[in-house]
């Protein structure tokens, strides 16, 4: 009995082949490597803006020592525009998460369940518009914010305007509303509700993962915009972080610990939402992968 059982346990051993045997280490080696690839860059910047200007390239390279603060009480104290930058870059990020998600939860709505002429024709524009890249617009767009409609230039309007609503966040919504079971409305409307009531008190409420997701998406994306702020906003006072650090980076370039501080002042705020509502997002992403959206 027990000469047979050795006899199984190595003609199964034969049959397993060296790859599956070696291939779940191989993987697990793969992502273990590409992720230290991907948090190094972050690692490096914490490293080399909690070290002194003047011992940035000492060693130990990979460890802050000596350890300080100084590079970061510099940012608050001592640069007189950094405060008005993290500012204009809160009014323009938070303002435009609200608004645009709103805007694309309304506009998703009216494609996903509402008829009217010429619903199709948009739709099918509004999504030949996500398919054009955003710097082939961009003189038509400045032209239309600056001298020839708007005159906002050197104006924090000029950066919300254009991003008021995207087709991507309106297609998001549309796909998510798609999903949501007529017949909840249809009860809505028997007992009395309007279209309004509906929307902001059903449907609203039953979307709160996409709206989320949303609504992170677009302070991520406007907190770190750069290349359009960089051509309307001219004056420092105005400049949004990101814009800032640039114009900062180039009057104190070779003040890199200091850079590094300001720029993970920029980063702070996208990580902390990011771990508040990371739940919502991950969960809508996977919602969303499963619906093939």
């Amino acid at each position: 009995m027990a000469a047979t059982s050795v006899a199984l346990r190595g003609a199964i051993r034969h049959e397993v082949s060296w790859w599956d045997r070696l291939k779940q280490p191989f993987f697990y080696a793969i992502l273990i490597g590409w992720a230290i690839l991907s948090i190094a860059p972050f690692y490096l910047s914490v490293v080399f803006s909690l070290k002194p200007v003047q011992n940035i390239y000492d060693k130990p390279l990979f460890w802050p020592q000596p350890f300080t603060l100084d590079n970061y009480a510099k940012i608050i104290t001592q640069f007189e525009y950094f405060p008005q930058w993290l500012l204009n870059s809160t009014i323009v990020a938070v303002f435009l998460c609200l608004v645009r998600t709103l805007f694309c939860a309304m506009g998703g709505y009216a494609f996903a369940r509402m008829k009217f002429p010429g619903k199709n024709l948009l739709f099918t524009a509004m999504l030949v518009s996500m398919m054009i890249p955003g710097q082939v617009t961009i003189i038509t767009n400045f032209l239309i914010i600056g001298p020839r409609v708007f005159h906002l230039i050197d104006n924090l309007w000029a950066v919300i305007l254009p991003g008021i609503t995207t087709a991507f966040g309106v297609f998001m919504m549309t796909q998510f509303f798609k999903s949501i079971p007529k017949d909840l409305e249809e009860a809505a409307y028997i007992d009395g509700a309007d279209r309004f009531t509906v929307f902001f008190r059903l449907i609203l409420p039953l979307s709160q993962t996409s709206l989320i997701t949303l609504a992170l998406f677009t302070f991520q994306g406007e907190w770190n915009a750069f290349m359009w702020p960089l051509i309307v906003l001219r004056t420092p006072t105005n400049f949004t972080l990101p814009l800032g650090l640039q114009w900062f980076k180039g009057e104190y370039y070779s003040l890199y610990s200091i850079i590094l501080a300001g720029s993970l002042f920029n980063a702070l705020p996208i990580i902390i939402i990011f771990f508040l509502f990371q739940r919502f997002f991950i969960q809508s992403i996977a919602t969303t992968g499963l619906k093939g959206v």
